[in-house]
């Protein structure tokens, strides 16, 4: 069943919306209109019913706006029952009544970046889309603004583990309220700029152990071979069975992306002062620190923030931060 608002706009405009179906039908010849039905139900419903409590003189226009772009997703295989990416449904049916004044503004913008940010958040190995599902609900009272809604999501995109978000996490953190910039950092009464500082000099503040990632590619993991590192100011090139990959690594998360043999050849090989290794004993300036790994094998790779461990005994690098 659906609510009696949806009910009545679906009734009242019968005949836009049939033909809005059956030109998708054309567009899509592989459309399921049972999943769509299925999708009205389950993701669409709980929007439209959110948007007529809180301004239902614009309930018709989100309606219109919503079903238009859940045709469009159940005929890519986004969204509906048989969806390639389940989180996408689960962000129309949970988080976007959250944002009900906003969509009643402008529903096509806001569900344009929910769904792109539930489809890139579920591609992304290592991400946490429920993390930011919840983080972008607990903000929700407090943004205002599309541009708000835009810039909190990609701050919690980068806290939910897309690490590459960094940069520009950060610069659009600084177009915030000061107190919306805190409360996406889970900081609320802390002083913005004070925050932003430490963000902007330290990808791991908050994070004092560090991780470790990768694992064998036969286990559902990145990598064929125990991988080889170099640092750059970014991150590490790696390079396991041939193939080269950029990693990029903070408090938050660990990405990986493609790289080339040439960024692998030019990437540092020096190591701090700090560090040094004794055996299968780590010491970075006054820590000392014992390695699972057999001495004389380990190799270490370091940028200015981060230390790179491996060995050819495993498929894993463990990154620690340096301060």
């Amino acid at each position: 069943m659906i609510s009696h608002a949806f009910a009545s706009i679906l009734a009242g405009g019968r005949a836009q919306f049939n033909a809005r179906a059956a030109e998708a039908r054309r567009r899509f010849p592989s459309l399921d209109m049972a999943a769509f039905g299925t999708f009205l139900q389950d993701g669409v419903d709980p929007l439209v019913a959110a948007v007529a409590a809180a301004a239902p003189e614009r309930a018709g226009g989100a309606t219109l706006a919503a079903y238009d772009m859940a045709l469009e997703l159940v005929g890519h295989g986004l969204a509906g029952p048989a969806a390639k990416n389940p989180f996408l449904n689960t962000v129309w049916r949970e988080l976007a009544p959250s944002f009900a004044p906003l969509l009643a503004t402008a529903p096509v913008d806001v569900l344009g970046m929910l769904s792109n940010a539930a489809i890139h958040l579920g591609a992304v190995a290592g991400a946490r889309p429920a993390q930011w599902q919840a983080g972008m609900a607990a903000v929700a009272p407090q943004v205002g603004s599309v541009a708000q809604l835009r810039a909190v999501g990609q701050v919690l995109a980068w806290r939910a583990g897309v690490a590459h978000f960094r940069q520009g996490a950060l610069a659009a953190a600084d177009t915030l309220p000061p107190a919306l910039a805190l409360a996406a950092f889970g900081e609320p009464g802390a002083h913005w700029p004070q925050v932003h500082a430490q963000l902007m000099d330290y990808p791991w503040r908050g994070n004092v152990e560090g991780r470790d990632f990768g694992s064998f590619t036969g286990l559902g993991g990145a990598f064929g071979t125990p991988p080889q590192v170099r640092a750059t100011k970014e991150g590490f090139v790696v390079r396991s069975a041939e193939r080269h990959y950029l990693l990029v690594a903070d408090a938050y998360g660990a990405v990986l992306h493609s790289a080339t043999a040439q960024e692998f050849e030019q990437a540092q090989t020096g190591m701090p002062a700090a560090v040094r290794l004794e055996g299968a004993t780590l010491h970075i300036g006054a820590r000392s620190i014992a390695l699972d790994l057999p001495a004389g094998d380990i190799a270490l790779a370091a940028n200015a923030h981060t230390l790179a461990i491996t060995s050819p005994w495993t498929h894993a690098i463990r990154l620690l931060p340096l301060a």
